[in-house]
């Protein structure tokens, strides 16, 4: 069964990772997506990554499946020329170039208009354009710092460090906020018909992203007490080691949190001496934190499992990095899939999450090498103008 965006095209120019996670997704949904590159290819290929082959990094094989690839040289004419035949065949043109840029090379959003008069027009950027960042570079590590998401990643006695989260979030956030944007473009063209012009700026998607919580106190004017959530903050939010590994519980209010370390050997903590002679909240806090992880300490993880759920409390496996491979349940699902690649031997993708009854998301073609599809979607151009 095709996927439920079957028989839409999308004309993909994004590069790096906020645009393609995008529109991967589109692809994963049933999109034909039409990966249009400079003839050495997505820098996104290349750099200090893992890899087989030079210009297919892992990074760049996790972010562009289920699309073809068409090499252009957009300062040519001739390629121009090509390219302009694609837009009547697609429903959406998406980018990540400077406004400038693309008006210059002809593909502006009125250019591109007056082709297609009904296309979904994205433009990718940074910051959005009537603010006084508009036009500047951005990248992950630069929309994590002005968000105020550096500001959360504290060390162990809370106070902020000013670091990155260890991931991509950014983009990869800032790349959903693209995705739903498309999505709702389209639903409106298919209601009237009208294409139209859609801005997603990554400054104001992850801010958006991080301060449902942690605008906190802001939330209300005047501020009442602080920005940033406490108990997210709170430098003891962390998994608890066992026997042989870690888990991460979430007990429900006291009685859980007295289960939990009953179970683990430590009787009616809230009526012990220590913790009723606490002076104050914060050493309350602490004789807590304490109790829990000395409790999580006398089982192993397996067994933690197996009690969590006996005893109705969220217990949960920590897996590291190079466990969540092999994680039960993950495994039962068929997350990861190890498939056969027609240039890089076998390579592992992750199957799209969501379920649809009707329509399913599916991995329908591998990442291609730059330009593996430019003769036969340019020919089919070229077949529809004959007809």
């Amino acid at each position: 069964m095709p996927g439920p965006l079957h028989g839409i095209t999308v004309i993909d120019l994004t590069s790096f990772i906020f645009g393609p996670y995008a529109t991967q997704t589109l692809g994963d949904l049933g999109a034909q997506i039409i990966k249009v590159e400079a003839p050495g290819g997505d820098k996104q290929r290349f750099g200090l990554k893992q890899a087989k082959s030079k210009d297919m990094g892992s990074t760049f094989m996790m972010l562009n499946r289920n699309k073809k690839s068409v090499t252009l040289d957009l300062k040519r004419e001739e390629d121009r020329e090509k390219l302009r035949a694609l837009i009547p065949t697609a429903q959406v043109f998406i980018h990540n170039v400077r406004t400038s840029a693309m008006d210059q090379l002809g593909f502006g959003y009125e250019q591109v208009q007056a082709i297609n008069p009904s296309m979904v027009y994205v433009h990718l950027v940074g910051f959005g354009s009537e603010g006084p960042y508009g036009g500047r570079q951005a990248f992950d590590d630069l929309v994590q710092a002005a968000s105020g998401g550096a500001d959360m990643i504290l060390d162990n006695a809370g106070e902020s460090t000013m670091r990155m989260f260890p991931s991509y979030v950014a983009d990869k956030v800032s790349g959903l906020h693209a995705l739903y944007a498309t999505l709702a473009a389209l639903f409106h063209r298919e209601r009237s018909g009208e294409g139209q012009f859609v801005e997603v700026p990554m400054l104001e998607s992850y801010t958006s992203f991080l301060m449902v919580e942690h605008l906190y106190g802001a939330a209300f004017e005047p501020v009442i007490g602080h920005v940033g959530a406490t108990p997210a903050l709170a430098p003891d939010r962390a998994c608890f080691k066992t026997k042989d590994g870690w888990i991460a519980v979430m007990p429900q209010g006291r009685e859980g949190a007295a289960s939990f370390m009953a179970l683990g050997g430590i009787a009616d903590f809230y009526h012990s001496e220590e913790f009723v002679a606490a002076p104050t909240s914060k050493d309350k806090v602490a004789l807590y934190n304490k109790a829990m992880r000395q409790a999580a300490a006398e089982h192993s993880t397996e067994e933690w499992m197996a009690l969590g759920e006996q005893h109705r409390i969220p217990i949960m496996r920590a897996n590291t990095m190079d466990d969540v491979l092999d994680d039960p349940h993950l495994k039962a699902v068929g997350f990861f899939e190890t498939l056969p690649h027609q240039t890089e031997g076998q390579w592992r993708s992750m199957r799209p999450p969501i379920k649809f009854s009707r329509t399913p998301a599916s991995v329908r073609s591998n990442p291609e090498k730059p330009g593996a599809s430019t003769d036969a979607v340019l020919g089919q151009i070229k077949t529809k103008a004959a007809e």
